[in-house]
């Protein structure tokens, strides 16, 4: 399956495209290839582009005061990767992302995206459900962090992105979690035994 035909099967898992709006897609569409540790969007940097990895693995993150990292997701293939705050205000972005693996992503420009929802209106529809899926994991994200305890935010990580775990150093996964490392390695040993 080539980039394009992937992304068409994405699309078509919410709404069902004609063929004059799959050639939207393929026209508008950038293919972008990226190696490990490539930053795809710096801190500061205004997000102008919605992305669609095709291959590879990204994590986004924020530094703090002391430039220590925190993770708030990591993206796989046929995941959609933004600091969506900068996409929607035109405002410097807060998160970076950065390329855990090579990859490569097929992205859109924010003023040519809005000319295809002018365009298209499956395709509008489809943006609207993407936006709507994220904003509930946002806040299911945000509300699970701060609410249940690291061992039932680990089980549960485990069962929904088994893909990930595999893929991620063990320190990064900690800070998606927010936690230690060390209490990491432990509550892995404790689900091996």
């Amino acid at each position: 399956m080539n980039h394009f035909d992937f992304l068409i099967s994405h699309f078509n898992q919410k709404v069902k495209l004609n063929e004059a709006e799959k050639e939207l897609l393929i026209r508008n569409f950038v293919p972008t290839e990226f190696s490990k540790g490539e930053i795809i969007l710096f801190q500061g940097d205004v997000s102008s582009h919605m992305r669609f990895i095709v291959e590879g693995c990204v994590k986004t993150y924020y530094l703090d005061e002391e430039t220590k990292e925190h993770i708030v997701h990591f993206g796989i293939e046929g995941w959609w990767v933004n600091d969506l705050y900068s996409y929607f205000t035109g405002t410097p972005a807060t998160l970076f992302i950065e390329a855990l693996e090579n990859g490569i992503i097929l992205q859109i420009h924010r003023d040519t995206l809005d000319r295809l929802f002018e365009e298209s209106q499956q395709i509008e529809r489809f943006f609207r459900l993407k936006f709507q899926s994220a904003y509930v994991a946002f806040q299911d994200r945000t509300i699970n962090i701060n609410s249940q305890p690291a061992e039932q935010r680990y089980k549960e990580f485990c069962e929904k992105y088994r893909d990930i775990e595999q893929r991620v150093p063990q320190y990064q996964l900690a800070s998606y979690l927010g936690i230690t490392p060390e209490f990491l390695s432990r509550l892995r040993k404790k689900k091996n035994l």
